[in-house]
């Protein structure tokens, strides 16, 4: 069986666990999460990362400096995993969900400001498959109704909008490094902050609402509780297996780029014919081959497919349904039809991509989905 995915090691990642085990310091914001912190900084010029325990915990902490409270509206798209409306409704918000594009599962930019009222106070973009929403449209909207953007880039990094990363587009920006990501370290994830403003209460959100990173750098004689946190620090051991993974990202990228081609090459007929939908990468847009998936034409040609593929010892999954029909939001949803997302959540198959992934494994993944439309 050619499962989904299968979480790709370097090799170093237990080398620098051990490294750091024998250093004494095996909690957080130790001298691998340091070493972390400057490659995201360096390397992309986010103003300040912070390393958390999930991208969950990254949400959650970007809600926290938000300032949501009960009442408060945040729009967002309702194709997307729970943690992007949970980190907000934990805090009392309302979620007030927004369409897809009709090409792609981001959100629909045009959507977003007939759904602005007094109360709305932030507007969260996810950018699936690691493919950028229009950013530009969403920052003008933001600025001119003074409401904060929050990116989920869980799925993206080291992708890019205009040259732009995400992530370090909007005020704050929330990564995954769970095991089905490109870099990953098991569970984890990572807050970007790129405004000033946020970072001193960024800092202190994350160590429970103390002031003690501040103690650490002797800008304080003694910490104690300024406000309100929660243990959001990841373990060095964590951070040990992800820097293995930052030093390879390049390598990593370049594989994953190749069979992501290699699928696009090979399933563009099919798509000619009129089979399914190929992924659409905007001209504003990078590719991270994330992940490669289709659209077919219906639930039940989905399920059929899926059904095949299975057969064939290929293991291709769907993803996400829609949270405004869940069934814990339904009855707080104002009763809009989301029909893309409703679409995407019916059509979409994801298939196999991982960095291990052979091009024999591959053929076979292909042959599977051409011998189900022949």
């Amino acid at each position: 069986m050619i499962p989904f995915n299968k979480p790709f090691l370097t090799g170093m990642e237990t080398t620098y666990i051990e490294e750091a085990v024998r250093s004494g310091k095996i909690s957080g914001d130790g001298m691998f999460t340091k070493k972390c912190h400057a490659f995201f900084e360096q390397s992309y010029g986010f103003k300040k990362a912070l390393l958390t325990t999930s991208c969950t915990d990254a949400l959650e902490m970007a809600a926290i400096l938000a300032n949501i409270t009960s009442g408060d509206e945040v729009i967002m798209p309702s194709y997307t995993f729970v943690s992007t409306a949970n980190a907000f409704v934990l805090r009392g918000a309302k979620i007030i969900f927004a369409d897809s594009r009709s090409d792609h599962p981001g959100i629909d930019e045009a959507s977003i400001e007939m759904l602005i009222t007094p109360k709305t106070k932030a507007i969260v973009v996810v950018h699936y498959a690691g493919v950028a929403c229009d950013m530009d449209i969403i920052m003008e909207i933001a600025h001119r109704h003074q409401l904060l953007v929050i990116e989920d880039a869980a799925q993206a990094i080291d992708s890019f909008y205009k040259s732009k990363p995400l992530g370090g587009i909007g005020h704050l920006g929330a990564f995954s490094f769970h095991e089905t990501k490109n870099i990953q370290c098991g569970e984890g994830g990572m807050l970007t902050i790129n405004e000033e403003k946020f970072i001193q209460r960024a800092e202190i959100i994350r160590e429970k609402g103390t002031n003690r990173s501040a103690f650490f750098r002797g800008e304080v004689d003694k910490y104690g509780w300024v406000d309100i946190g929660s243990s959001f620090l990841p373990s060095e051991i964590t951070a040990a297996f992800l820097f293995a993974q930052l030093e390879n990202i390049a390598r990593i990228q370049e594989q994953r780029k190749q069979i992501w081609n290699r699928y696009q090459d090979a399933l563009k007929p099919l798509a000619d014919a009129g089979r399914f939908f190929l992924p659409v990468i905007p001209e504003f847009a990078t590719n991270n081959a994330h992940m490669f998936y289709l659209t077919v034409p219906s639930l039940e040609e989905r399920t059929a497919l899926i059904q095949h593929m299975k057969s064939r010892d290929t293991f291709p999954v769907f993803h996400y349904l829609s949270l405004h029909k869940s069934p814990f939001y339904q009855a707080q949803h104002d009763g809009r039809v989301l029909k893309n997302s409703d679409a995407f959540a019916d059509q979409l198959i994801r298939l196999p991509l991982y960095f291990d992934l052979s091009q024999a494994e591959q053929a076979q993944v292909i042959e599977a989905i051409s011998s189900f439309y022949s």
